[in-house]
């Protein structure tokens, strides 16, 4: 039996997920999630051996849960299911530790197939990320300036692409206005940008929104 551990913030995702692998005779849902420190509890109490992960989560997000996870040497094995394009984050999350990336709008059924990969200690990919992952092997040196952004910088970035003010991000993420005004000149300084318009802009161009 594959113990599996949900971590998403909608609890409709959720019960998509859950019902999703309910399907599947060999595969059983131990605990629910929504934020990091749930998640962690989760992980301390109840049996896992694969944790489906969105990357969006409020407060710490779900590069800083798979930091964490890698830090602790956990055997539990993490497939990341975001609604984040794969072009832009799945190779992201495979090199934080993740054994697999799926996108939200995927077929059901390749959820399946993913946690029974990834519970085999494989990694799971979809063809398009496996051509990304060949050819980022090739060319290393063509990595956008965003590859080098720290979990907190993207989220800033993401989050005043979406429109929201600093206060608001503040307030989202449980940090200082003022530190979010720190990552956001990081992130000014990284993408070589000067205004909050050019950074929407550069997002958008960059299939980051």
């Amino acid at each position: 039996m594959i113990h599996v551990i949900l971590c998403d913030d909608h609890a409709m995702i959720r019960r998509g997920i859950r019902d999703t692998l309910a399907e599947a005779v060999d595969i059983r849902v131990t605990a629910e999630t929504g934020s990091y420190s749930e998640v962690r509890e989760a992980l301390r109490s109840a049996p896992c051996d694969v944790l489906v992960l969105d990357l969006n989560l409020p407060g710490r997000g779900g590069l800083e849960v798979l930091a964490s996870l890698r830090e602790t040497d956990s055997p539990v094995k993490v497939l990341v299911v975001s609604m984040y394009p794969e072009d832009q984050y799945a190779i992201r999350c495979l090199k934080s530790g993740a054994q697999g990336y799926l996108n939200k709008a995927g077929d059901p059924a390749d959820l399946i197939i993913a946690v029974r990969t990834v519970a085999q200690g494989r990694k799971y990919v979809t063809p398009a990320v496996a051509q990304m992952l060949v050819e980022n092997l090739n060319t290393p040196q063509n990595l956008s300036l965003h590859a080098s952004l720290s979990e907190r910088e993207l989220q800033t970035l993401l989050k005043i692409a979406s429109g929201k003010r600093l206060s608001d991000i503040a307030e989202e993420l449980m940090l200082s206005p003022k530190t979010v005004s720190v990552y956001r000149a990081r992130v000014l300084e990284k993408l070589k940008l000067t205004n909050n318009s050019e950074l929407t802009v550069y997002a958008i161009r960059n299939g980051l929104v």
